[in-house]
This record gives C-alpha cells, structure tokens and sequence, in this order.
C-alpha cells in the first residue's frame, strides 16, 4: 500500500513516516500542497494523509483538487486530515472538502495505524464492489448481445432486424437518401431439411446466413434471419441499382457453395429467391416500414412463381397506410 503524506512541518512528518514506514507502507511526502498534487497524479497513492496549513494552496483546497481529479477518471483515494486544528468548523470543512476521517495532531501510532486500516478496509469494499459492478455490467452487455442474434446462425435475429430497419428507416427519412431492403428464402428448403434431416438442414442455414453476410459491403449493412429459411438485408443508402447488384451476387454467391440438393426441383444444389425493394423514407411516416417489407416480400413471391433461383426487383410506388387514414399515400 502507499501513503501519500502532505505536510510541512519535518519533525511531525519524520515520525508519521517512520510509523508508517514500520507499518510495511510505501511513503511518499510532499511538502506543500501543489507538490502533492504533483505526486498524486504521478503516483497514484492508495491513501492520503492531509494537513490543513501549508505554504501556497492549504490542505482544503488539495483535498478539492483531489476529488475533481478524480472525478474525471471514476476514481477514489482515501483522505485523512492530520491537523492541529480542532475546531469543529474545520472538521466540517474538511469532509465537505472531499475528506474521509479527521485527526488532530499529536496523534498516537496506535490511533494512525487503526485509522489507516479502517480505510483500507473501506477501499477493498470499493474495489471489490467495482470490480463486481464490472462482471454485472460485462455479463449484463453479453446477454444484450445475445438477445440480438439468432442462436442458430449467430447473425442478427428478427428483433435487431427490426431494430435495424426502423434506425435507418429513420436516418434516412433526415438524409433524403434511399434504404433498400432484401428478403432471401432458400428454395424449397423443406424438402432439403427433410431428406437430408434436421442437423443438414441447420448446417446448410447457418453456411448460407455466413455466405449472405461476408457480401455485405458496408459497416451499416445488416443481415438478420428473418424466420425459418428466410433472411432479410438491410441495405441503408443504397439505391435500386446497388440493392439489385447486391441481391444478385448473394444469389450467385449461395448458388458457388454447390451444396447438394437432389430433391430440388429448380437444380441439384441449393439455391435461393431474393426480393428486392427500395424507398427514400419520407420524413415522419414510420408507417411506411411495414409497407417496404411487404413490397420486398412481394417481389420475393415474385421470384419463386417465375421459378426460384433468381432476383427480382418490387415495381411501382410504395404506398403508405397511415393509422386511421383509407387508401395510404404514396411514397
């Protein structure tokens, strides 16, 4: 443990620090109070030993400085006032200063040494409960994690989608700049898990999920499994075009792993459909999620009446049905 003693009278600093130094302490001793500071800072003592009347700032002041030092960096350094000043005004200034305990020199080594362990004991709690604040913290931060993503695939589930999709249905309704969105399904997918079994089926969803998300190009881009065999990509700022481009590529990209599927009717591997829709937000009309979603879902039944394995784009205007309001509005 180090103790930071501030004091400038040598006689009483030569014996406390001789007690504390039989203690088994590290002793650190400025003389006034802007070298103790200086020392604080650059030896981060575990407790200070304070007196009141110095040349240059007094001890109050160190005391202030002290906290708001540490204020800045979530810390706490024990802090007992060592002083010959006995009036009560000073003991309440003193803690209101920031300090913790109050002894009027001359002390006695039994009454410093029962002081100074009551601190310490007083900062192992602390550190003990910070350190288990931590754990609960980091704990409680995985769990957040988790809850996040699809416990099969490990990408986003369907709550961070929808998390996902209202941000940057948001952000982009205040850019004026386009959010497109993807809904993939793996082609008769059912007839895979059901021949091949279960454990196949879920081995072929998460290579899928793995193979749709490392063509994502952007840091704001976000696959989620959407339910079952079906995913959905969230793609902010990117227009028709680009979500076209993008869409394409995943479905070449699934159809390269070449993973067998003798019983598909559409080809011998697996393959999946993807829709495809895009809309530049309007300002304040959060309805018009649902309606992107179902257009996206629209151009995915799209691709599967034209015979799966392939990308097609939602045509036409989105329309937007706000709560209340017959017919929608376009946008």
């Amino acid at each position: 443990m180090k103790v930071l003693i501030v004091e400038d009278t040598i006689t009483s600093a030569t014996v406390v620090c001789r007690w504390l130094t039989n203690m088994g302490l590290s002793v650190l001793h400025a003389k006034t109070g802007e070298e103790g500071l200086e020392m604080f800072v650059q030896d981060r003592p575990d407790l200070v030993l304070l007196d009141i009347i110095m040349p240059g700032i007094d001890g109050f002041e160190v005391a202030r400085c002290i906290r708001r030092y540490e204020k800045q960096r979530d810390g706490w350094t024990p802090i007992i006032f060592l002083t010959a000043r006995g009036d009560e005004n000073d003991l309440q200034y003193a803690i209101d200063a920031g300090g913790d305990d109050y002894l009027i020199k001359p002390v006695s080594e039994i009454v410093l040494k029962a002081k100074i362990s009551a601190m310490r004991r007083v900062a192992q709690m602390r550190d003990s409960l910070r350190k288990a604040q931590d754990k609960l913290k980091k704990a409680n931060e995985q769990l957040q994690r988790l809850s996040a993503l699809d416990s099969l695939t490990g990408i986003a589930n369907r709550r961070q989608f929808d998390a996902s999709l209202l941000r940057e249905w948001r952000r982009c309704s205040r850019s004026g700049k386009p959010l497109s969105l993807l809904v993939v399904d793996v082609d008769l997918f059912k007839l895979f898990n059901d021949h091949y079994g279960h454990q196949m089926g879920d081995e072929c969803l998460k290579v899928v999920s793995h193979t749709l998300q490392e063509r994502t190009r952007r840091q704001g881009d976000l696959v989620a499994r959407y339910g079952g065999e079906e995913f959905t990509v969230v793609l902010p700022e990117t227009n028709p075009e680009g979500a076209l481009a993008v869409a394409e590529d995943m479905r070449a990209g699934i159809a390269a792993l070449r993973i067998g599927h003798a019983w598909s009717t559409v080809a011998p591997i697996v393959t999946v459909s993807i829709g495809v829709a895009s809309i530049i937000p309007p300002r304040d009309c959060e309805e018009g999620i649902p309606a992107l979603v179902k257009a996206a879902d629209n151009a995915l039944y799209s691709a599967k009446e034209s015979g799966r394995n392939q990308v097609k784009q939602a045509r036409g205007v989105i329309r937007v049905v706000a709560p209340g309001v017959g017919g929608g509005r376009p946008v």
